[in-house]
């Protein structure tokens, strides 16, 4: 039997937990450190985060459903040097070319699309009807929002948010830490840390 615990009971669990039973999971089980979440739609909230060791000890796999890149990337690092066992997951109805390479952790939604050449790395977001184009390097838990697009040979730094139905051209650079808005248009590199809007963008 296949079981995995999502960290997290949010929304985006939720559609997590559909991907895993979509690839084979029979049991998802959820963690939160909120006492008054006791389930998520139909799936149970067990507890808070301090019974992952006797879940993986239990034969679990973990993912991590937490938005916010900082705490997405301290659980799981949390959860890896606990010796949990930390999956990668991918939507039977996303496109994800035979060479792209995906981080531990990692998610990929219906619908999107990542192409050939392209690292992913651990605990990133890719979200539903994404597209990551050719040669890429997308940087640890960053978030490629639902609808967002970067074309070839594009860097976006760790921690990064690319929100709904925003745009990277190609051979763009996105550093560490960068908030895009949605919508937005990236044209040029991004060297400064911060949230950036508009078409093209500019920082707030």
């Amino acid at each position: 039997m296949k079981k995995l615990v999502i960290i997290g009971a949010s929304g985006h669990g939720k559609v997590i937990a559909d991907i895993a039973l979509l690839i084979g999971y029979d049991q998802v089980v959820f963690l939160d450190d909120n006492p008054a979440v006791k389930t998520v739609g139909e799936f149970k909230v067990l507890g808070g985060s301090g019974l992952a060791a006797k879940l993986a000890a239990s034969g679990y796999d973990f993912v991590v459903g937490i938005g916010n890149a900082a705490i997405r990337e301290r659980i799981q690092n949390q959860l890896v040097e606990s010796g949990c066992i930390v999956v990668t997951l991918v939507h039977p109805n996303a496109t994800v070319a035979y060479d792209v390479e995906l981080g531990v952790g990692t998610v990929v939604m219906a619908g999107a699309v990542i192409n050939a050449g392209t690292a992913v790395g651990p605990g990133c977001i890719v979200n539903t009807c994404s597209s990551i184009d050719h040669d890429n390097v997308i940087g640890d838990f960053s978030h490629v929002s639902v609808g967002a697009h970067t074309a070839g040979t594009v860097k976006l730094g760790s921690r990064c948010w690319l929100g709904i139905g925003a745009v990277v051209s190609n051979n763009i650079n996105v550093c560490d830490d960068c908030m895009i808005g949605a919508g937005a248009v990236v044209t040029k590199d991004i060297e400064v840390a911060g949230t950036y809007v508009g078409v093209p963008v500019r920082k707030l």
